[in-house]
């Protein structure tokens, strides 16, 4: 499946939620988390608050860090990166197929 199939299943509401939540555990304004993500201010505070989705490459790069921030070994960072991926990202990964013989 091409990665981008993987994203594009999660609705607005829970795309806003994650924007916001992901955001706010890393303590960072919606400027500093733009300039993270390589996207503008307006951008993030139209994903906040709803008014347009990020793309599935966006999403993507959000999984991406999610994941690096999983292995921090600032340990309340971690589980929080963790906790956040499994919310709102588990369900997207692709299944592995099971062979039988």
């Amino acid at each position: 499946m091409p990665f981008h199939q993987e994203y594009v299943g999660i609705e607005q509401p829970v795309v806003s939620q994650l924007i916001r939540e992901l955001r706010q555990t890393l303590k960072l304004t919606q400027e500093k988390f733009a300039a993270q993500l390589g996207v503008t201010f307006p951008t993030i505070n139209r994903w906040e608050k709803g008014r347009a989705t990020p793309s599935p490459l966006a999403l993507k790069q959000i999984d991406t860090l999610l994941k690096q921030l999983g292995e921090s070994p600032d340990k309340i960072l971690s589980e929080r990166s963790k906790a956040i991926q499994a919310k709102y990202f588990s369900a997207k990964e692709p299944q592995a197929s099971v062979q039988s013989d």
